[in-house]
């Protein structure tokens, strides 16, 4: 490795294909096997966290322990040594053709800049979906360097990142993980094509954010529409600025100096709208990412349900990503501060200015995050969208109750509501309702069957349910 490529990653930092580690630990193996189980990338030893470089005594002794590390994996991983400047040991980690690769921790895969261990669940999906590639991690063939790229949007995207004292592209994007060189030529992936394209459109019809106001509550006074599709940055800051223009600013007047107050907080829904952007599901071409502004609240919708393997009952506890590229490239600007962290953000941002807990429901292939504003805290007015349903739940449950007789638990009564309302619902959209593990509304659906209180009609994929009346 030559000192301008070596300087170029100490700059960039880590990421999806680079990892600093300041000596040799049991660690090691964790961070082989992950990047083994996914792209591939280099481990540099004697480097910083923060790239800060602190050397390391490059010993045969070293690199035999190194090897061995690489060795005891199950199966065993091939890697390659080398050296810079006899301070600092480069192991380079090939993508594994024999996934998913284990160490005495566990399995692990990269997500974003860190190495992330799997549970017992995503084991056997990552096995059933192994040598399949992620969205963002995709090969464009259609997309032709140079004459497809943006620079503009590359040199405000550096501008973000403070990158913007490197020159060198093509060197720069190969290590940002949105491009390869093979033949001489410079091939990106769906991620760099989302971040840098001139005509984002050009390449995928779900690059767009659309954006609406509308003078109620409801979807019927449509006051503007906006569609932005100018690349992944330069959208978020769009879809931002839309709701900044739009929602209402209070003045509070007790001091000299008038204090502005606004209908939410932005750093609410900046974290919404960028974990839109970030997560959706890029492989879903039936709608768009929708940041709609109502009168009392903040609707954003983007395809794709929870990422899979994502228990209900983690959200907003641990981090799935469901585009590793596009979300180790966004960690690197102000608009991710921590990967991970952003739902607890927004609940936060809405707590400490007094508003309604935000509202996340998820689907089987959709997620939608309502805000709601003051006026939608009961008695103030008007009662929030949350409110209403309890209600109306409330009363459905004691139809139920009152129609069969029987004592039930309230997560079955839930249950029973829900097949009511909704024939067709999944098990993974009934946990996520109700708030508990699929295998507990198996374990319900199996008791009410037994009961005849439901019955399955056609197979599990295109069937519905039957409530007793």
């Amino acid at each position: 490795m030559n000192e301008k490529d070596f300087e170029l990653i100490l700059k960039t930092g880590e990421s999806f294909f680079a990892e600093f580690k300041e000596g040799v630990d049991k660690s090691l193996a964790k961070e082989i096997v992950a990047f083994s189980n996914s792209q591939g990338g280099k481990i540099f030893i004697g480097v910083a966290d923060n790239g800060e470089l602190k050397g390391i005594r490059v010993t045969n002794k070293l690199k035999s322990q190194v090897f061995d590390t690489a060795r005891n994996c199950d199966p065993p991983i091939e890697i390659k040594q080398s050296t810079y400047k006899n301070r600092i040991l480069v192991v380079e980690v090939p993508e594994g053709d024999k996934k998913p690769y284990l160490c005495s921790q566990g399995f692990f895969v990269r997500n974003g800049s860190n190495s992330q261990k799997l549970s017992r669940d995503e084991i056997l999906s990552f096995a059933y979906t192994e040598g399949k590639l992620t969205f963002d991690e995709q090969i464009n063939e259609d997309f032709n360097y140079p004459d497809d790229f943006d620079k503009q949007k590359f040199s405000d995207y550096l501008k973000e990142a403070k990158l913007t004292d490197i020159n060198d592209d093509k060197s720069l994007l190969i290590n940002l993980g949105v491009a390869k060189k093979v033949k001489n030529r410079i091939l990106l992936n769906n991620a760099g094509v989302l971040f840098f394209a001139k005509n984002p459109a050009k390449f995928f019809i779900t690059s767009k954010v659309v954006c609406a106001e509308y003078q109620t509550n409801d979807k019927v006074n449509i006051l503007d529409r906006k569609i932005y599709d100018d690349g992944i940055l330069e959208n978020i800051k769009q879809a931002i600025n839309f709701v900044k223009r739009r929602i209402k600013i209070e003045f509070e007047i007790k001091t000299a100096r008038r204090k502005e107050i606004p209908q939410y907080p932005e750093e609410a829904y900046r974290e919404v709208i960028v974990n839109a952007i970030m997560h959706r599901d890029y492989f879903d071409k039936s709608s768009d990412v929708m940041v709609e502004v109502y009168r009392n609240k903040i609707v954003v919708f983007n395809p794709g349900g929870l990422v899979k393997w994502l228990k209900p009952e983690e959200f907003g506890t641990i981090s799935k990503t469901r585009n590793p590229i596009v979300a180790s490239l966004l960690s690197r600007t102000i608009f991710v501060e921590k990967l991970g962290t952003g739902i607890n953000r927004i609940r936060k941002a809405m707590e400490s200015s007094n508003l309604p807990a935000p509202e996340f429901k998820f689907y089987e292939y959709s997620f939608y995050v309502n805000l709601f504003d003051r006026t939608m805290i009961k008695g103030t007015g008007a009662e929030s969208q949350e409110t209403v349903e309890k209600t109306v739940e409330k009363t459905r449950v004691k139809t139920v109750v009152e129609k069969f007789g029987e004592k039930f638990g309230e997560n079955e009564l839930k249950v029973i509501v829900l097949l009511k309302q909704n024939s067709k619902i999944t098990v993974l959209e009934l946990a996520g309702k109700v708030g508990i593990t699929t295998r507990g509304i198996e374990k319900i659906l199996q008791r009410l069957k037994e009961k005849s209180i439901i019955k399955r009609i056609g197979p599990a994929r295109g069937g519905h349910w039957e409530v007793k009346e």
